[in-house]
């Protein structure tokens, strides 16, 4: 599969779930949030400030994160984004229907 097919899977809703899993541990700058995603994934997964900052905006707007102005590592401004209470119980649903997800794909790959 190209880089492109897996970038698409990746947008068309894990997305969402990877920042909120990546924001459990504490707040993120969007470019931190890219470059976790990129290396985390040994590279395999490469997110664009197109597809991130729109799905920021979008957990921002229902609530599951919220967003504050700090200086960074090299003293520029930059939003952070941290998880909510409502964030982190989005986390733990979206978790659970993900792993029963994978674990269906991966019966169907092994056993079909």
């Amino acid at each position: 599969m190209g880089l492109n097919k897996r970038t698409d899977l990746l947008q068309q809703g894990t997305l969402e779930l990877l920042v909120l899993r990546l924001l459990r541990t504490g707040a993120l700058n969007g470019w931190d949030i890219m470059q976790r995603i990129r290396v985390v994934s040994d590279e395999v997964l490469s997110i664009t400030p197109g597809a991130l900052y729109p799905a920021l905006h979008r957990l921002e707007e229902r609530g599951l994160v919220r967003a504050e102005w700090a200086s960074s590592e090299n003293n520029r401004q930059a939003k952070f984004y941290r998880l909510t209470p409502a964030g982190r119980k989005q986390l733990e649903a979206e978790r659970e229907t993900w792993e029963r997800f994978a674990g269906a794909i991966d019966a169907i790959l092994r056993d079909a």
